[in-house]
């Protein structure tokens, strides 16, 4: 591959050719240039070219790549991107829908499960005419029935063959989506609805005299549908359809199946999920714990929250209908809610018969959540759904215990175990099982491809350390390392030759004992016949490719370029390279001559956590010093310190309602008085918003513009100074600087906007100077500019230091957030709360904070969070990076293993007390670097 002068972003014009079929490292420092050149440029320009060979009328289906900012590239194969983000596919993606596994579980299902009675539990079996007119002749005498032919099953369409085809047949009725209709004139469908489409074969009154006609009837059925006949009876006003096929039916209760299908096993088809939860395995359910969030309230004081602050009307008879509970149950309506017994609690809550020593009564109150239930499935008001939704939480639904799917597809196995079964068990279980499933005969035959395509996903799952994973774990709960990992196996399964694989940090969350196993997957991937570039600044990771591109030498304006490039030996020998100053251990992270001694009476302790593979464990964090928790992926860290620890004390201390992971108890909760989680989400979604916008100095630099003697005379507030606000801002691009321009199937366009020339202000506003300065131009300031110009402002000062200690002084101040990678923003969010004024009593919370940082960049990360702790406050580090490890006053490491064998202490205490811990695979290897 030859790219001339590359301009993207900060790239300086640089030209470079890469060697194809090689694995290729891209390392340098934060903002170096590193994603403008593999992402930005690389990938970028591979999608443009693809997208640029389909038809227009394609093109304007996909999003388009804007034509990345180069002089030409040559020799580009078809580029593919592996990102480090974390998933936002909703509930319905599981780790088995994401690689696949699942549509050939679905498959394997279908082709050669066994099907069960979902009633009694027996094996199914085919059905002859004579067993079928048996069930047909225990329906009570003088009931009416139908006997239907089912023709189409949920396909869309007009189908006014099949409406021809029944008028042919000489039927004159058909029962269309559940309604009976007249077939002997023409049909109008939605060609764009799934329909379910049967002929009415014949309509009959049960009684003695009807067996001949009632066998000719249901013998032309089973011809007409496939073995299947649909005899539906009238009961109570309703008719009710009773399946009976040839093929599928219990012979004990008669319960009838379709024939097996692909879509039954399907949580997101109509024809396969739960009819409850809708394939979601979760109902969203009146939560009591959050309508009465306080019990130290009375009734009186408002402890029942749902009911407080509605309407004054509704406010009344809420009102009355506590005042009615207290009066017929004597509950005192004064005294704290926790101090009313038990039994009148749940009375109150779900109701119960107003007389409670006749429980045979039907005068009942209605409780709480009843009457909620009741104006939540009654309202249409957006507002009233939003507010009633704060007391409602998700809970597994009753009707599939989580399954997802419904009764007839849950009783069909493949050697004695359900498709849930299969799906609730660890990547490395479900590899086993294939591995040893044999059949015989026909079955044999058919499953054959299919095991080979599950067992190659999940060998190729095992590969890259991701064995604890269970194949039902929904998407969104995954970290961006391990969304990364599973594309990067799903890409592998596809077998793909000749592609260029882009990839960003793909040891972020990797623990050092899995490194060899991702390496080795990269250089399969790379032997296959592609070509894999990585984004990347693990030690191990660089030594062993082909080719490094070493970016810089600083960040920002002062990155861009190629310091070194060349082979792992060339690199070491540049003296440019800072890069290779900490390969060759030149420079390293320095260990700390002395750690901060942890006191353990000054802790908080988790008592008894029990949350998703924990096992019951006790767990002591102390306080005031850098805390470090570690483990294999997989081993609960995440969910020790994310889903129990910070979610417990945001309940604590600010009221929130999202509820922490199973656990006993926490003790010493009020020896924090705040707590701050810093991750790696964007600071901004949106062009609009900024660094300055988003750490508040924008505002602070509005104020200083509105305060100039000018903008006092014309009455300027600081609003004015808002791209956000009309007053102030150019209406021609609405603040944006640029204009959008759509090309239909081009890609869209950015200009500059020819009345402001990016600028975002109208001349009125840049009219207003500060110390020669316009507002526009200090937002094209980088922070050392910035810090230089308003050094003298305090407030200014304060957010601009912070800025330049975390070692951001290199991006501008009006960059847009959707430029800015996950590490810088994480960064920005520090310095945020840096700049703040600390109590002393903040526990900081940080979930593998050197994802985008070189070498260089950790030991300023470092600096700035032992100044935290230096400060009084607690730092704890969810980290894999040997180099922060080392550093840590304490340790409290996972494991041993990932998923259910994980989820215990391995051990805690100094880095050199888990080093001399045997079993303790973090151990093992800060023992080399001590």
């Amino acid at each position: 591959m030859s790219i001339k002068g590359a301009r993207q972003h900060n790239l300086k014009s640089i030209n470079i050719n890469i060697l194809r079929d090689q694995l290729v490292v891209i390392t340098g420092v934060s903002g170096s240039g590193k994603s403008s050149l593999a992402f930005d440029t690389i990938y970028a320009e591979g999608q443009r070219r693809y997208i640029e060979s389909l038809s227009s009328y394609a093109r304007q289906f996909l999003d388009q790549m804007q034509k990345p900012d180069v002089d030409f590239i040559e020799g580009l194969p078809p580029t593919i991107a592996i990102e480090q983000r974390t998933s936002h596919t909703g509930p319905r993606s599981t780790v088995a829908t994401t690689t696949d596994i699942y549509d050939y579980l679905r498959l394997l299902f279908a082709k050669v499960g066994t099907p069960h009675c979902h009633n009694c539990g027996t094996l199914i079996t085919r059905q002859t005419i004579e067993q079928i007119m048996h069930q047909v002749n225990r329906i009570t005498k003088g009931t009416r029935i139908m006997i239907l032919s089912p023709i189409i099953k949920g396909k869309k369409g007009e189908h006014k063959e099949i409406f021809q085809k029944i008028r042919r047949k000489g039927f004159i009725r058909a029962r269309v989506d559940g309604k009976i209709i007249d077939a002997s004139s023409e049909v109008k469908l939605s060609r764009y609805k799934l329909h379910d489409i049967d002929i009415v074969v014949d309509r009959l009154i049960v009684k003695d005299d009807i067996q001949k006609r009632l066998s000719d009837s249901i013998h032309t059925s089973l011809e007409l549908g496939e073995g299947v006949v649909i005899i539906t009876r009238e009961k109570k006003g309703k008719w009710v359809d009773m399946v009976f096929s040839e093929r599928y039916s219990c012979p004990d209760c008669g319960t009838g199946y379709e024939e097996l299908a692909p879509r039954m096993f399907s949580f997101n088809s109509p024809y396969g999920s739960c009819r409850e939860c809708e394939g979601l395995g979760m109902t969203l359910v009146f939560d009591p714990e959050l309508i009465i969030p306080n019990e130290e309230l009375s009734l009186s004081e408002g402890a029942v929250h749902a009911w407080s602050n509605w309407s004054p009307i509704t406010q009344e008879h809420y009102n009355s209908l506590l005042h009615e509970f207290s009066e017929i149950f004597d509950v005192d309506a004064e005294v704290p809610f926790k101090m009313i017994g038990k039994k009148m609690r749940n009375i109150l809550l779900h109701g119960g018969p107003l007389n409670t020593k006749n429980l045979n009564t039907d005068e009942r109150i209605e409780g709480v959540i009843p009457a909620l239930r009741q104006v939540y499935d009654k309202t249409n008001s957006p507002d009233v759904i939003k507010r009633l939704e704060k007391y409602m939480d998700y809970t597994t639904c009753e009707e599939c215990n989580g399954a997802r799917l419904r009764p007839e597809a849950l009783s069909v196995k493949v050697n004695d175990k359900t498709i849930t079964e299969i799906t609730s068990m660890t990547v490395e279980n479900v590899f086993d099982f294939f591995k040893s499933l044999k059949f015989k005969g026909e079955k044999e035959i058919i499953a054959k491809g299919i095991l080979k395509e599950i067992i190659l996903r999940s060998r190729f799952m095992l590969d890259i350390g991701l064995y604890y994973l269970t194949l039902d774990r929904r998407s969104d709960t995954l970290s961006g390392g391990e969304v990364q990992r599973i594309q990067l196996a799903t890409q592998i399964g596809t077998g793909l030759i000749g592609a260029c694989y882009v990839l960003d940090e793909p040891t972020i969350g990797l623990h050092q004992r899995d490194n060899k196993k991702l390496i080795d997957t990269l250089k399969k991937l790379k032997d296959s016949g592609n070509t894999v570039i990585v984004v990347e600044h693990d030690e191990e990771t660089i030594r062993n490719a082909d080719y490094v591109i070493d970016m810089g030498p600083g960040a920002g304006e002062h990155g861009g370029e190629v310091v070194a490039s060349g082979s792992v030996a060339k690199i070491i020998a540049n003296k440019e390279s800072l890069t290779a100053e900490y390969l060759n251990h030149k420079l390293k992270v320095k260990t700390p001559g002395t750690r901060k001694i942890a006191d353990m009476k000054n802790a908080i302790l988790i008592k008894g956590a029990r949350e998703n593979n924990l096992k019951s464990i006790d767990v002591k964090i102390p306080l005031n010093i850098f805390c470090c928790i570690t483990g294999v992926s997989g081993s609960g860290k995440s969910t020790l310190i994310d889903q129990i620890l910070h979610r417990a004390l945001m309940k604590s201390i600010y009221g929130s309602r999202l509820k922490p992971g199973k656990h006993s108890r926490i003790t010493g909760i009020e020896k924090i008085d705040k707590v701050i989680e810093i991750d790696q989400s964007p600071i901004g979604r949106t062009p609009r918003s900024n660094p300055a916008t988003y750490t508040d100095l924008f505002s602070h630099i509005r104020n200083v513009f509105a305060q100039t003697k000018e903008s006092k005379i014309r009455g300027y507030k600081s609003g004015r100074y808002s791209f956000n606000v009309k007053e102030g801002r150019c209406e021609l691009c609405e603040g944006q600087g640029t204009k959008k321009i759509a090309m239909n199937f081009l890609p869209d366009m950015f200009v500059l906007c020819e009345q402001c020339q990016g600028k975002r202000y109208n001349p009125e506003t840049l009219e207003i100077r500060y110390k020669g300065k316009t507002i526009s131009d200090t937002l094209d300031m980088s922070v050392e500019e910035a810090y230089d110009f308003f050094k003298n402002i305090p407030r200014i000062e304060r957010i601009l230091r912070t800025l330049r200690n975390v070692g951001l002084g290199y991006i501008t101040l009006g960059q847009s957030s959707t430029t800015i990678s996950g590490g810088e923003a994480q960064r920005v969010k520090l310095s945020t709360e840096l700049a703040k004024q600390s109590t002393g009593k903040t526990l900081y919370i940080l979930d593998e904070p050197t994802t985008g940082l070189h070498f260089a960049d950790i030991q300023k990360l470092l600096k700035i969070l032992h100044q935290l702790t230096d400060m009084g406050n607690t730092v704890i580090v969810i980290e894999h990076n040997l180099d922060v490890i080392k550093t840590a006053d304490y340790i409290i490491d996972m494991g041993p293993e990932g998923g259910e064998k994980g989820g215990e202490v391995v051990a805690a205490g100094t880095p050199e007390k888990i080093a001399s811990t045997k079993g303790s695979y973090t151990g093992n290897y800060l023992e080399n670097i001590l």
